[in-house]
């Protein structure tokens, strides 16, 4: 096994460490195979990156493990590495990464980055975003074929509204829609038209969609327009995805007969070797895209309901406990394994959707929180909040 290999890309020399590090434990690929699945791809890839900063987030120890963020650039890297210093809603500030080009990319992967999580901005210009994002999130049990129902309502709104919509698979459960505006719009401004279309389209289909913020009440898909808030980033195009699959852009005319299993790290560079990118024109599409008929929707829609005046904050509506906290998804899914062992009358009343698992921001790394929707449960047979059977603290140093 080599230490390094050099990868010469964009006129620099890329050092790749542990090369034969194996990041796929199910699949076998290792650090190289995803390096050279970026570099085959890379055209598309920088599409969705360039000129962006980027949160590092890193498998260190392979997807297997819970990754850990990374906000601030290393202060050890090659001095061709830009950065961008954005400030958060915080108050804090942080100098990130730059993709400037395919070896900015490679060399974030060799830190053990596997998937690539830009913001909807560019240097220099970090307050006005460039682009709109919706991320179709579905509760379990939702056919693969609502989610894409769900696409084309949000393909529909954008539509009617001046803007272009631009399909891609999420590399994971759900579905990504994207729009490329003129950068004149704020962060507000962005995630407040967003919300518009989730609202729109839950309007227009309240059995299948769902614009509600609160996971125990959400049924179907649910649209999620917070991804356009200043802290989010969502994972761009041709991102391989821990799952092994990849985030990949599609013509509209392919995504009703597309399962996402069929773009993987395998399988993606030969679909890009032979078809190109469908997103190739993407850039083009901002010229005219404007927020300005969202935001009247908004408008017309009117506010969202308020918490209870004096509470604070809006109060859960539905019977929840909380099961567990963890480090680790595994730890969290063992936890609420006992849980059910301990109620099994409960756990037999319980739909799919009634386990709530959420993943969690800690400081710089996630954290796993399950809790359970007792709705399906007799309200005479509802278990108390008992002793978390996991009790991690992700905010101790």
């Amino acid at each position: 096994m080599s230490d390094a290999e050099i990868i010469e890309v964009a006129g620099r020399e890329v050092k790749i460490t542990s090369p034969e590090r194996v990041v796929f434990p199910r699949t076998g690929h290792t650090k190289l195979d995803l390096v050279r699945f970026y570099a085959a791809v890379g055209e598309g890839a920088l599409r969705g990156v360039a000129d962006r900063p980027l949160v590092l987030k890193r498998f260190v120890h392979g997807v297997d493990e819970e990754p850990f963020f990374q906000k601030r650039a290393p202060a050890k890297r090659p001095a061709w590495i830009e950065v961008a210093e954005l400030r958060y809603p915080s108050g804090r500030s942080a100098e990130e990464v730059v993709g400037r080009d395919l070896a900015a990319v490679l060399w974030t992967v060799n830190l053990g980055c596997v998937d690539l999580n830009p913001h909807p901005v560019r240097v220099p210009d970090l307050d006005h975003p460039d682009e709109l994002r919706i991320d179709l999130d579905p509760v379990p049990g939702v056919a693969w074929d609502e989610i894409v129902d769900v696409a084309f309502l949000a393909r529909d709104v954008l539509g009617e509204h001046g803007l272009t919509a631009w399909p891609k698979t999420s590399g994971s459960r759900g579905f990504h829609v994207y729009a490329r505006i003129t950068p004149g719009w704020t962060f507000p401004q962005l995630r407040k038209a967003a919300e518009a279309v989730a609202r729109e389209i839950e309007s227009r289909a309240p059995g299948l969609a769902t614009s509600h913020w609160w996971k125990e009440e959400r049924q179907g898909v649910f649209v999620d327009f917070n991804q356009n808030a200043r802290d989010r980033t969502v994972a761009s195009a041709y991102s391989v995805r821990p799952t092994g699959l990849v985030s990949t852009p599609l013509r509209w005319e392919e995504v009703r007969g597309c399962r996402p299993e069929a773009f993987s790290l395998a399988t993606v560079p030969a679909r890009f070797a032979a078809e190109g990118d469908p997103w190739a024109e993407m850039d083009s599409a901002a010229a005219e895209g404007s927020l300005d008929s969202l935001l009247a929707l908004a408008k017309e829609q009117g506010p969202r309901p308020k918490a209870p005046k004096g509470t604070g904050r809006r109060q859960p509506t539905m019977p929840l406990i909380e099961i567990a906290r963890a480090e680790t998804k595994n730890e969290a899914l063992v936890g609420l394994d006992r849980w059910k062992a301990r109620h099994p009358e409960v756990a037999a009343l319980l739909e799919p959707a009634d386990i709530l698992v959420d993943s969690m921001r800690g400081r710089s790394s996630a954290w796993t929180r399950i809790r359970i929707n007792l709705q399906h449960v007799p309200e005479s047979e509802r278990p108390a909040q008992e002793a978390l059977e996991v009790d991690y603290d992700p905010w101790k140093r």
